[in-house]
């Protein structure tokens, strides 16, 4: 069977037992995609070239539309494709891709992916400290961006070609000139299946963020598990909350959806307006919805009176989902929302899936495929049945998801693959159904709406404050974001706890922080240590969990002044 044939064939069956977990997972072998396999020659083409239907549609916050069809995205990435190998691009080269839920996203992934070179998603977000970082340790040959970030890369040293959106910047090449290039088809790379194909930067609880590293299969053919997960299905119309740059962007605004043949949309807001996006999805006809628990929420204190449109299935990710979210949607739009889990390190792995049980608060049952087992924390033991451990992938079922490792990090990668096993780092419970609860992080890290955040990061900041001595960061509940970064300080000596000097570190932190990283809140507090002088940062968490959502004498936040607010 050939390479999309076999793609196909189990691509089929999945969306064909949509509704029929037990069958899907009976018996699930990945596809046999051969030694070669590129996602854009061997898929994306095989359908998409000459294709009318439109596979993207963006909705700008004024209201102009544009939508391409499925031959325009071939026409156009092999342009750009042509263009960046012009520019010495080539097969291996990885190139940052910094770009907003813009067209040149869409088509330079393509493109690049065409020419069998390696992706590295970058958000606008970052600053040129992080670029210089990112593109060391990518050793990135090319970067894209808007013209409003190129000067960021200013302070970025190297001799990697420089691609241009917009405007045109001195010392950059025009992205736009690819468009005067003919349309060619660009052969083929030869890519290995196992070669790199997408290198992302993932935050853990140090400063230096992980870099994951995927191949042409785990992500691309991966996303098979993804698309299980989200219903998808041929001309489906597809809306995913996210921001580019993050892998959850690259999950359900790109593989998935393409993998099912589905339209992605992307309604394209500098500031969210739960009205307008509710508007979009009933105009748009929109069948398939994917946001954070922290958007739902706010769809709800909206008005979901209007109804789902065309809505069949509701999906959330990102963080724990409230049961009264999932009552309030049932209420109003008897739709029943479906979360999942699944890390930058691998695809989707435990979810609610269509047409199955949900039971509150649970993240589902393992999906197609992904060989996740709940592994004792202490003894390295698999535990069956029901009970408690932390989820893992049983590495000797050679997980085709999962990346292939953290790229220039031995240390961490031998410890997230330790015992035959790759350890997500997260702990759950498995009920005698199968269904699986998440606990929590085997560590600090938590999530501030869809983001996740290391306390590592924003105390790194704030200590380079002059009247900062300690500071630790710790997760404070937010009826809207679920939980937001606090900081606890003590300050160094002759500097005083007023709102004064909580303002002017709040200040600080924003102007050295990106704005997902944001600290919101403030407390100046001696802080609790082991013996050894650690700060102990579990007791901070429970002084938050203990006050209930009131709000403790001596907070600052960020919205206590005029200036810091938004």
């Amino acid at each position: 069977m050939s390479t999309p044939a076999s793609l196909r064939a189990v691509r089929d069956r999945l969306q064909t037992l949509r509704t029929s977990y037990d069958a899907a997972v009976a018996d699930f072998a990945w596809p046999e995609v051969g030694p070669t396999f590129n996602f854009v020659h061997d898929w994306f083409d095989t359908f998409a070239r000459d294709n009318d239907q439109p596979g993207l549609v963006i909705v700008e916050e004024d209201g102009a539309r544009a939508s391409y069809s499925f031959g325009e995205l071939v026409t156009r990435s092999e342009q750009v494709a042509a263009h960046l190998a012009a520019q010495g691009v080539g097969r291996g080269d990885s190139v940052v891709v910094m770009l907003g839920n813009q067209v040149e996203l869409w088509e330079s992934m393509l493109a690049l992916i065409r020419l069998g070179a390696v992706i590295m998603p970058t958000t606008t977000a970052v600053g040129p400290a992080e670029l210089v970082d990112r593109l060391a340790r990518g050793d990135a040959r090319a970067v894209v961006c808007n013209a409003a970030d190129a000067a960021k890369f200013d302070e970025v040293p190297g001799s990697y070609v420089r691609l241009v959106v917009g405007d045109a910047v001195a010392g950059w090449e025009s992205y736009a000139a690819a468009y005067e290039r003919p349309a060619e088809q660009v052969p083929h790379p030869g890519n290995a299946s196992t070669d790199r194909l997408l290198l992302y930067f993932t935050s853990g609880t140090t400063s230096r963020p992980k870099l994951v590293e995927h191949t042409h299969v785990s992500y691309p053919v991966g996303h098979l598990s993804t698309m299980y997960w989200l219903g998808l299905q041929p001309g489906d119309v597809h809306l995913n909350i996210s921001s580019p740059g993050w892998a959850k962007h690259a999950w359900s605004n790109f593989f998935a959806p393409w993998l099912a043949e589905a339209t992605v949309f992307v309604y394209n807001y500098s500031r969210f307006d739960a009205a307008a996006l509710l508007g979009q999805l009933r105009t748009e006809g929109v069948t398939t919805f994917c946001a954070p628990p922290t958007v739902w929420r706010m769809l709800i204190n909206a008005d979901l009176s209007g109804g789902p449109g065309a809505l069949r299935e509701a999906i959330a990710a990102g963080e724990p989902l409230n049961p009264e979210v999932i009552s309030q949607v049932e209420k109003h739009w008897d739709r029943t929302i479906r979360d999942g889990f699944g890390q930058t390190e691998m695809t989707a792995a435990v979810a609610n899936t269509p047409g199955q049980p949900v039971v509150a608060g649970s993240m589902g049952r393992p999906l197609p495929g992904v060989p996740v087992v709940l592994v004792d924390p202490l003894t390295g033991v698999v535990v069956d049945g029901v009970g408690e451990g932390e989820i893992c992938l049983d590495l000797a079922a050679s997980p085709l998801s999962l990346m292939t490792g953290y790229q220039g990090d031995p240390e961490k990668n031998a410890d997230a693959m330790a015992g035959g096993f790759y350890h997500t780092g997260d702990v759950a419970a498995r009920d005698e159904n199968g269904y699986i609860t998440y606990i929590g992080r085997t560590d600090d890290v938590f999530k501030a709406s869809d983001y996740k955040i290391s306390p590592f990061e924003l105390e790194s900041v704030l200590i380079e404050h002059p009247a900062v001595a300690e500071a630790a960061v710790v997760p404070a509940p937010d009826p809207v974001r679920l939980a937001v970064p606090k900081a606890y300080v003590a300050l160094v000596d002759g500097h005083s706890p007023t709102a004064e000097t909580a303002e002017s570190i709040l200040r600080y932190a924003r102007e050295h922080l990106a704005p997902f990283l944001r600290v919101r809140r403030l407390e100046f507090f001696e802080l609790p240590k082991t013996i050894s002088g650690k700060i102990r940062r579990v007791e901070l968490r429970q002084r938050e969990t203990e006050v209930e959502g009131a709000r403790p004498a001596g907070e600052f936040r960020d919205d206590d002044f005029p200036e810091l607010k938004g």
